[in-house]
């Protein structure tokens, strides 16, 4: 299992990485969820993949993808959207509550989003909870090399439990919501303290 931040300075650097990834994203959360997402290609993408953003990819050695998320500055603007909770709090998206947090959505530049975290159903169950560990493990690394001290995600609410074991703490900064029959809440991830 190896991991990979990819950017849109280093794409070139990594061949087919960065579109498995877009085709993995499509098959977890069109295919599989049912999301009504944009497509390209087979590739699921939204107005968030950017140049502001990053990927963090979990894959084997034939590139073959197994997890991922999205880093994004919670600084980033293009056009009308920022990042994706804040836009969803603001009313731009209409599929994510916008009583998502207990307080207004930050925006500064040591603090970012991770979105787009999953990990592909080929995954044996039995697996599963060591990708998840690998996958926010990386994260966290990618997102303080980037200078981040605080990352905020929507979650499941099984996650943070999950991955708590390693160090990795992450509270709950607003309320529980239902998105498409599954309990989520957005956590925060202090970047401070924990193992690197």
């Amino acid at each position: 299992m190896e991991t990979t931040t990819l950017s849109f300075a280093n794409l070139h650097q990594h061949g087919e990485l960065f579109a498995n990834m877009l085709r993995a994203r499509k098959r977890s959360f069109i295919e599989r969820r049912k999301w009504d997402l944009p497509i390209s290609m087979g590739m699921e993408y939204d107005q968030y993949d950017t140049p502001a953003s990053r990927w963090v990819v979990v894959h084997d050695e034939n590139g073959d993808v197994l997890a991922g998320t999205r880093l994004t500055p919670t600084t980033a603007k293009c056009g009308i959207y920022t990042y994706m909770i804040r836009d969803a709090q603001r009313g731009l998206l209409d599929t994510i509550p916008q009583n998502l947090l207990w307080e207004e959505a930050p925006v500064h530049e040591t603090e970012w989003e991770s979105s787009r975290l999953f990990v592909h159903d080929k995954i044996p169950a039995s697996e599963r909870k060591g990708v998840y560990i690998r996958l926010v493990l990386e994260l966290r690394k990618a997102a303080r090399d980037l200078g981040a001290t605080r990352c905020v995600a929507l979650l499941s609410v099984a996650l943070p439990r999950l991955i708590r074991r390693q160090g990795v703490i992450m509270t709950p900064i607003g309320p529980a919501v239902m998105i498409d029959g599954t309990l989520n809440n957005v956590v925060s991830m202090d970047l401070a303290y924990g193992r690197a």
